[in-house]
Protein backbone atom coordinates (compact mmCIF):
# COMPACT_ATOMS: atom_id res chain seq x y z
CA UNK A 1 0.00 0.00 0.00
CA UNK A 2 1.11 3.63 -1.21
CA UNK A 3 1.49 6.01 2.26
CA UNK A 4 2.62 9.44 1.65
CA UNK A 5 3.38 12.11 4.54
CA UNK A 6 2.92 15.63 4.83
CA UNK A 7 6.23 17.68 5.67
CA UNK A 8 6.08 21.43 6.40
CA UNK A 9 9.05 23.97 7.22
CA UNK A 10 7.73 26.16 10.62
CA UNK A 11 10.06 29.37 11.44
CA UNK A 12 9.00 30.47 15.01
CA UNK A 13 11.51 32.21 17.20
CA UNK A 14 9.22 32.01 20.08
CA UNK A 15 6.73 29.11 20.74
CA UNK A 16 3.41 30.91 19.73
CA UNK A 17 0.66 30.43 17.73
CA UNK A 18 2.11 27.98 14.94
CA UNK A 19 3.29 25.68 17.87
CA UNK A 20 0.19 25.87 19.50
CA UNK A 21 -1.12 24.89 15.95
CA UNK A 22 1.31 21.54 15.84
CA UNK A 23 0.25 20.95 19.06
CA UNK A 24 -3.44 20.94 17.53
CA UNK A 25 -2.70 19.22 14.83
CA UNK A 26 -1.00 15.86 16.69
CA UNK A 27 -2.71 15.79 19.64
CA UNK A 28 -5.15 13.50 19.34
CA UNK A 29 -2.83 11.11 17.84
CA UNK A 30 -0.52 11.75 20.59
CA UNK A 31 -2.98 11.41 23.49
CA UNK A 32 -3.53 7.74 22.36
CA UNK A 33 -0.68 6.86 22.03
CA UNK A 34 0.05 8.15 25.44
CA UNK A 35 -2.76 6.32 26.96
CA UNK A 36 -2.05 2.79 24.15
CA UNK A 37 -1.10 0.76 27.88
CA UNK A 38 -3.27 2.69 29.78
CA UNK A 39 -3.28 5.77 31.85
CA UNK A 40 -2.21 3.75 34.96
CA UNK A 41 1.06 2.92 32.84
CA UNK A 42 2.20 6.54 33.06
CA UNK A 43 3.69 9.30 35.60
CA UNK A 44 1.82 11.84 37.02
CA UNK A 45 2.43 15.42 36.55
CA UNK A 46 4.54 16.07 39.31
CA UNK A 47 6.74 12.82 38.66
CA UNK A 48 7.69 14.08 34.77
CA UNK A 49 7.80 17.80 36.54
CA UNK A 50 10.62 16.72 39.17
CA UNK A 51 12.33 14.13 36.66
CA UNK A 52 12.80 17.34 34.31
CA UNK A 53 13.71 19.53 37.74
CA UNK A 54 16.01 17.15 38.46
CA UNK A 55 17.89 16.28 35.12
CA UNK A 56 17.83 19.26 32.86
CA UNK A 57 16.37 22.12 35.26
CA UNK A 58 17.06 24.48 32.52
CA UNK A 59 14.59 23.43 30.05
CA UNK A 60 12.00 23.99 32.65
CA UNK A 61 10.75 27.63 31.52
CA UNK A 62 10.08 26.16 27.85
CA UNK A 63 8.37 23.32 29.40
CA UNK A 64 5.87 25.11 31.05
CA UNK A 65 5.72 27.91 28.26
CA UNK A 66 5.08 24.85 26.27
CA UNK A 67 2.70 23.16 28.31
CA UNK A 68 0.58 26.69 29.01
CA UNK A 69 0.23 26.86 24.97
CA UNK A 70 -1.18 23.29 25.17
CA UNK A 71 -4.08 24.35 27.27
CA UNK A 72 -2.41 23.48 30.56
CA UNK A 73 -4.23 20.26 30.95
CA UNK A 74 -2.75 17.20 32.52
CA UNK A 75 -2.85 14.48 30.23
CA UNK A 76 -1.05 17.11 27.50
CA UNK A 77 1.86 18.45 30.38
CA UNK A 78 2.90 14.70 31.66
CA UNK A 79 2.95 13.27 27.65
CA UNK A 80 5.12 16.38 26.62
CA UNK A 81 7.57 15.74 29.89
CA UNK A 82 8.69 12.72 27.74
CA UNK A 83 9.24 11.09 31.25
CA UNK A 84 8.58 7.47 30.78
CA UNK A 85 6.51 7.38 27.76
CA UNK A 86 5.18 4.47 25.77
CA UNK A 87 8.20 2.27 24.70
CA UNK A 88 8.91 2.73 20.65
CA UNK A 89 11.49 1.76 17.82
CA UNK A 90 12.83 2.95 15.00
CA UNK A 91 15.49 2.32 12.63
CA UNK A 92 18.00 4.89 11.21
CA UNK A 93 21.67 4.55 9.63
CA UNK A 94 24.01 7.75 10.59
CA UNK A 95 27.70 8.47 10.35
CA UNK A 96 30.14 11.48 10.48
CA UNK A 97 33.09 12.09 7.87
CA UNK A 98 34.78 14.70 9.45
CA UNK A 99 38.63 15.32 8.33
CA UNK A 100 40.84 18.36 7.07
CA UNK A 101 38.57 18.09 3.74
CA UNK A 102 34.83 17.55 5.31
CA UNK A 103 32.56 18.20 8.27
CA UNK A 104 29.16 16.67 8.00
CA UNK A 105 26.87 14.43 9.73
CA UNK A 106 24.49 12.27 7.19
CA UNK A 107 21.48 10.03 8.33
CA UNK A 108 18.46 8.32 7.38
CA UNK A 109 15.57 8.09 9.07
CA UNK A 110 14.02 4.93 8.90
CA UNK A 111 10.19 4.37 10.51
CA UNK A 112 6.47 4.45 9.47
CA UNK A 113 5.78 7.58 7.82
CA UNK A 114 2.28 7.66 8.89
CA UNK A 115 3.91 7.64 12.50
CA UNK A 116 6.10 10.78 11.89
CA UNK A 117 5.13 14.57 12.60
CA UNK A 118 6.66 15.62 9.26
CA UNK A 119 7.86 19.66 10.96
CA UNK A 120 11.26 21.08 10.78
CA UNK A 121 10.95 23.27 12.78
CA UNK A 122 13.38 26.54 13.29
CA UNK A 123 13.12 27.88 16.83
CA UNK A 124 15.12 30.15 19.53
CA UNK A 125 13.68 29.23 22.92
CA UNK A 126 16.91 29.61 24.59
CA UNK A 127 19.32 32.14 22.81
CA UNK A 128 20.31 29.53 20.29
CA UNK A 129 18.81 28.94 17.09
CA UNK A 130 18.05 25.59 16.56
CA UNK A 131 16.81 23.43 12.99
CA UNK A 132 15.21 20.43 13.81
CA UNK A 133 12.71 17.93 13.17
CA UNK A 134 10.87 17.09 15.31
CA UNK A 135 9.21 14.32 17.18
CA UNK A 136 6.64 14.34 20.66
CA UNK A 137 5.76 17.94 19.55
CA UNK A 138 9.09 19.37 21.06
CA UNK A 139 11.39 16.66 20.56
CA UNK A 140 14.44 16.04 18.44
CA UNK A 141 14.69 13.10 16.11
CA UNK A 142 17.92 14.95 14.14
CA UNK A 143 19.09 18.69 14.75
CA UNK A 144 21.52 20.93 15.24
CA UNK A 145 22.20 24.44 16.88
CA UNK A 146 23.93 27.96 15.63
CA UNK A 147 27.05 26.80 17.31
CA UNK A 148 27.39 24.04 15.08
CA UNK A 149 26.67 21.24 17.26
CA UNK A 150 24.00 18.74 15.09
CA UNK A 151 23.06 15.27 16.78
CA UNK A 152 20.63 12.56 15.32
CA UNK A 153 19.43 9.04 16.84
CA UNK A 154 18.63 5.59 16.18
CA UNK A 155 17.28 3.13 18.02
CA UNK A 156 19.56 0.82 19.91
CA UNK A 157 18.01 -2.32 19.32
CA UNK A 158 17.21 -3.58 22.87
CA UNK A 159 13.94 -4.31 24.34
CA UNK A 160 14.96 -3.16 28.00
CA UNK A 161 13.07 -0.57 28.78
CA UNK A 162 13.20 1.68 32.23
CA UNK A 163 13.21 4.67 34.66
CA UNK A 164 13.96 7.54 32.48
CA UNK A 165 12.88 10.18 29.12
CA UNK A 166 12.78 9.38 25.93
CA UNK A 167 15.63 10.07 23.96
CA UNK A 168 13.67 13.20 21.42
CA UNK A 169 13.53 15.60 24.57
CA UNK A 170 17.31 14.76 25.94
CA UNK A 171 18.22 15.86 22.06
CA UNK A 172 16.37 19.11 22.46
CA UNK A 173 18.17 19.88 25.70
CA UNK A 174 21.69 19.34 24.39
CA UNK A 175 20.86 21.49 21.36
CA UNK A 176 19.34 24.29 23.83
CA UNK A 177 22.28 24.25 25.68
CA UNK A 178 24.90 22.47 24.54
CA UNK A 179 28.24 24.14 21.94
CA UNK A 180 30.34 21.08 21.67
CA UNK A 181 30.44 17.66 21.77
CA UNK A 182 32.16 17.13 25.09
CA UNK A 183 29.52 19.22 26.34
CA UNK A 184 26.53 16.85 24.66
CA UNK A 185 28.78 13.82 25.81
CA UNK A 186 28.20 14.97 29.50
CA UNK A 187 24.86 15.53 29.13
CA UNK A 188 24.41 11.74 27.55
CA UNK A 189 26.35 10.09 30.43
CA UNK A 190 24.24 11.99 32.59
CA UNK A 191 20.55 12.02 31.63
CA UNK A 192 18.76 9.04 31.85
CA UNK A 193 16.94 7.40 28.66
CA UNK A 194 14.21 5.08 29.35
CA UNK A 195 15.11 2.90 26.12
CA UNK A 196 18.19 2.07 24.31
CA UNK A 197 19.27 4.58 21.99
CA UNK A 198 22.51 5.31 19.51
CA UNK A 199 23.05 9.45 19.53
CA UNK A 200 25.62 10.49 17.34
CA UNK A 201 26.69 14.16 18.46
CA UNK A 202 29.11 16.29 16.37
CA UNK A 203 30.24 19.69 16.52
CA UNK A 204 31.88 22.56 14.10
CA UNK A 205 35.59 21.84 15.47
CA UNK A 206 34.49 18.26 13.67
CA UNK A 207 34.58 16.88 17.16
CA UNK A 208 32.13 13.70 17.31
CA UNK A 209 31.33 11.15 19.15
CA UNK A 210 28.76 8.15 19.26
CA UNK A 211 26.62 7.33 22.94
CA UNK A 212 25.20 4.16 23.35
CA UNK A 213 22.58 4.91 26.28
CA UNK A 214 20.45 2.33 27.79
CA UNK A 215 18.34 2.53 31.24
CA UNK A 216 19.88 -0.60 32.56
CA UNK A 217 23.59 0.25 31.95
CA UNK A 218 25.85 3.29 31.94
CA UNK A 219 26.14 4.89 28.69
CA UNK A 220 29.09 4.05 26.42
CA UNK A 221 30.45 7.39 24.92
CA UNK A 222 33.38 6.50 22.25
CA UNK A 223 34.88 8.49 19.35
CA UNK A 224 32.76 6.56 16.68
CA UNK A 225 31.69 7.73 13.51
CA UNK A 226 28.95 5.42 12.30
CA UNK A 227 25.44 4.05 14.35
CA UNK A 228 22.82 1.89 13.23
CA UNK A 229 20.75 -0.23 15.55
CA UNK A 230 22.77 -2.38 18.00
CA UNK A 231 25.10 -1.76 20.28
CA UNK A 232 27.84 -3.35 21.93
CA UNK A 233 26.19 -6.89 20.36
CA UNK A 234 23.31 -8.38 19.08
CA UNK A 235 20.64 -8.79 21.16
CA UNK A 236 17.52 -8.63 19.48
CA UNK A 237 18.04 -10.47 16.20
CA UNK A 238 14.78 -10.58 14.56
CA UNK A 239 15.40 -7.05 14.81
CA UNK A 240 18.61 -7.00 13.73
CA UNK A 241 18.11 -9.32 10.85
CA UNK A 242 14.49 -7.03 9.69
CA UNK A 243 16.50 -4.04 10.24
CA UNK A 244 19.79 -5.20 8.25
CA UNK A 245 21.71 -3.45 11.24
CA UNK A 246 25.17 -5.05 10.78
CA UNK A 247 24.96 -4.79 7.13
CA UNK A 248 24.80 -1.13 7.11
CA UNK A 249 27.08 -0.78 9.98
CA UNK A 250 29.38 -2.34 7.82
CA UNK A 251 28.59 -0.25 4.65
CA UNK A 252 29.09 3.53 6.22
CA UNK A 253 31.99 1.95 8.06
CA UNK A 254 33.54 0.88 4.63
CA UNK A 255 32.92 4.05 3.67
CA UNK A 256 34.02 6.71 6.47
CA UNK A 257 37.39 4.61 6.79
CA UNK A 258 37.72 5.34 2.79
CA UNK A 259 40.25 8.18 2.39
CA UNK A 260 38.83 8.10 -0.68
CA UNK A 261 34.93 9.17 0.56
CA UNK A 262 34.06 12.76 -0.12
CA UNK A 263 30.88 14.42 1.45
CA UNK A 264 29.24 13.91 -1.92
CA UNK A 265 29.95 9.90 -2.05
CA UNK A 266 28.91 9.40 1.75
CA UNK A 267 25.68 11.29 1.10
CA UNK A 268 25.30 9.23 -2.02
CA UNK A 269 25.60 6.10 -0.06
CA UNK A 270 22.75 7.22 1.94
CA UNK A 271 20.33 7.17 -1.17
CA UNK A 272 20.61 3.82 -2.32
CA UNK A 273 20.43 0.29 -0.36
CA UNK A 274 21.59 -0.87 1.78
CA UNK A 275 21.29 2.16 3.61
CA UNK A 276 17.75 3.46 1.78
CA UNK A 277 15.02 1.32 2.64
CA UNK A 278 11.95 1.21 0.86
CA UNK A 279 10.10 -1.63 3.10
CA UNK A 280 7.24 1.02 4.30
CA UNK A 281 4.90 -2.19 4.71
CA UNK A 282 6.72 -3.30 7.95
CA UNK A 283 7.67 0.49 8.83
CA UNK A 284 11.03 -0.03 7.89
CA UNK A 285 12.03 2.18 5.29
CA UNK A 286 13.31 5.58 4.89
CA UNK A 287 11.43 8.61 5.43
CA UNK A 288 13.79 11.38 4.68
CA UNK A 289 17.48 11.68 4.43
CA UNK A 290 19.09 14.66 6.23
CA UNK A 291 22.54 16.11 5.98
CA UNK A 292 24.06 18.65 8.59
CA UNK A 293 26.94 20.54 8.06
CA UNK A 294 27.79 22.22 11.24
CA UNK A 295 30.65 24.97 9.77
CA UNK A 296 28.24 26.18 7.40
CA UNK A 297 24.96 26.17 9.59
CA UNK A 298 23.38 24.65 6.71
CA UNK A 299 21.19 21.54 6.83
CA UNK A 300 19.21 19.59 3.78
CA UNK A 301 16.57 17.25 3.71
CA UNK A 302 16.55 15.02 1.01
CA UNK A 303 14.15 12.65 -1.25
CA UNK A 304 14.66 10.66 -4.29
CA UNK A 305 12.89 13.36 -6.22
CA UNK A 306 12.75 16.77 -3.49
CA UNK A 307 15.46 18.27 -1.81
CA UNK A 308 14.73 21.77 0.97
CA UNK A 309 17.90 23.37 1.46
CA UNK A 310 17.87 25.55 4.84
CA UNK A 311 20.01 27.62 6.97
CA UNK A 312 20.11 30.09 10.42
CA UNK A 313 19.85 32.61 7.76
CA UNK A 314 17.56 30.60 4.98
CA UNK A 315 14.51 29.45 6.35
CA UNK A 316 11.31 29.86 3.82
CA UNK A 317 8.02 28.25 5.24
CA UNK A 318 6.72 25.62 3.22
CA UNK A 319 4.58 22.52 2.56
CA UNK A 320 5.12 19.09 0.53
CA UNK A 321 3.85 15.60 0.35
CA UNK A 322 6.11 12.82 -0.02
CA UNK A 323 4.99 9.50 -1.42
CA UNK A 324 6.03 6.20 -0.23
CA UNK A 325 5.54 3.25 -2.53
CA UNK A 326 7.68 0.31 -4.62
CA UNK A 327 6.20 2.17 -7.79
CA UNK A 328 6.03 6.36 -6.67
CA UNK A 329 8.58 7.53 -4.01
CA UNK A 330 8.28 11.43 -5.15
CA UNK A 331 7.05 14.55 -3.92
CA UNK A 332 3.84 16.21 -4.66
Amino acid sequence: MAKQLAFRTVHEPQAGAKWQSLFELHWSAYERWFLSEGERERPGYLAGFNALRRHMPELLPTYERLCALAGGGDLSSRMLSLYRPPAYITGCSQAVLANGNSNVLVRNYDYPPELCEGTILSSCWNGRQVIAMTDCLWGVLDGMNDSGLAVSLAFGGRTVVGDGFGAPIILRYILEFCDTTPEAAEVLARVPTHMAYNITVNDAQGRYVTAMIAPDRKATIKRVPVATNHQKKIEWYAHALASETLIRERQLSILVDDDATTEERLVSAFFAPPLYRTDHRRGLGTVYTSVYRPLQGRVQFHWPEHEVDLSFTHFPETNFTIHYGPRHHGAG
